[in-house]
């Protein structure tokens, strides 16, 4: 295994391969107060991809600066297989993990001419959450649409105007380059390739075994509206979402939610904009979609009875809406994401 010299210094010396014939060869890069969930979601799934049986095999490293230990955020130490320093390619996929260390990352000449060299080595590159800053440092971003964890969204776009940063969804995939958005969404993008290289069937047998969603789509929002609260010193917002979410099947019109909560329609509407970034009618129609989304993962109710249970007066509506907000009709979700498609 290679590590640093006493002095905490890379290890110099031959490059070093890091896959066997015939094998499938990727790397994860951490360093110093790098996450660890976005290494071990990568990690963990393609390990489980191989005692499933994919072939070729994957053949999986981390590697750090001069292959030392390094802290993760949560205070473990990882120890690396390989030094980032004399790695060479080809690779099949390499992967910047994120973490609150990913500025220090940035701003290391070191750390992101090597991820530009290896980038250039390897046939897939990827990020998880604010790896994407190492990724933007280094120019793979450039001219290109990208994700990283909702927080940290305005400070990419701030400091790389060159990239179209989508706060958004949860992974998004551009040309060879993909960014995946906040820690377990690295789980998400480790499902997408294990589809892309060994089809769907492998890829839900691993889902399984991992006991988790069966791959969510990438274009699905990061956060749902329920758990991205208005702000608290607005108490009235705060009351009229919890009648939406409460009422979804009921008469959510503006008029009659601005009536209700005692105002005008357009003081209403001018709150919700102002606290939730969207009109009254748009995150109805929202909170609809996302509400028929869980059912028709989770149940085997009929589409129409879906559709009249979160408040759409037909499946077509239901269809329409659905469509807008995942880019896909209700019945061809069901069958990728819900309880019988395993």
């Amino acid at each position: 295994m290679e590590g640093p010299d006493g002095e905490g210094r890379a290890v110099e010396g031959h490059a070093v391969e890091v896959r066997s014939a015939g094998e499938r060869a990727v790397v994860v890069i951490g360093y110093d107060e790098a996450e660890l969930l976005d290494i071990a979601c990568v990690t963990t799934g393609l390990a489980a991809a191989n005692r499933l049986g994919a072939a070729p095999a994957y053949a999986v490293g981390v590697a750090t600066p001069g292959g030392r230990a390094i802290t993760c955020e949560s205070g473990l130490t990882l120890q690396g297989r390989h030094c980032l320093e004399r790695l060479k390619g080809p690779l099949d996929t390499l992967i910047v993990s994120g973490g609150y260390g990913h500025l220090a990352a940035g701003d290391d000449a070191r750390i992101v001419g090597h991820v530009r060299r290896l980038a250039g080595e390897s046939r897939r590159v990827a990020s998880v959450c604010t790896g994407a800053t190492v990724l933007a440092a280094a120019g793979l971003l450039d001219g290109k649409r990208a994700t990283t964890h909702w927080r940290y969204a305005d400070q990419l776009a701030s400091a790389y105007p060159g990239v179209t940063v989508d706060p958004a969804p949860i992974y998004i995939r551009d040309g060879r380059v993909s960014t995946a958005a906040g820690v377990t969404s690295a789980l998400d993008l480790t499902l997408a390739f294990i589809e892309e290289d060994h089809g769907a069937e492998l890829a839900r047998a691993v889902a399984r075994a991992l006991v988790t969603y069966l791959q969510r789509p990438g274009n699905q929002a990061q956060m749902s509206m329920f758990t991205a609260t208005p702000a608290p010193t607005n108490g009235l917002v705060r009351r009229v979402v919890d009648h939406i979410a409460c009422h979804l099947d009921g008469d959510l019109t503006a008029p009659v939610l601005a009536a209700d909560a005692g105002v005008s329609e357009r003081h209403l509407t001018r709150l919700f904009i102002d606290h939730l970034g969207k009109a009254p009618g748009r995150f109805v129609r929202d909170a609809r979609t996302e509400a028929a989304a869980h059912l028709l993962a989770s149940t085997s109710l009929p589409v129409a009875s879906v559709a009249a249970r979160c408040g759409f007066g037909t499946a077509e509506t239901l269809r329409q809406a659905f469509v807008g907000r995942y880019g896909t009709p209700p019945s061809r979700y069901r069958a990728a994401h819900g309880t019988s498609a395993g």
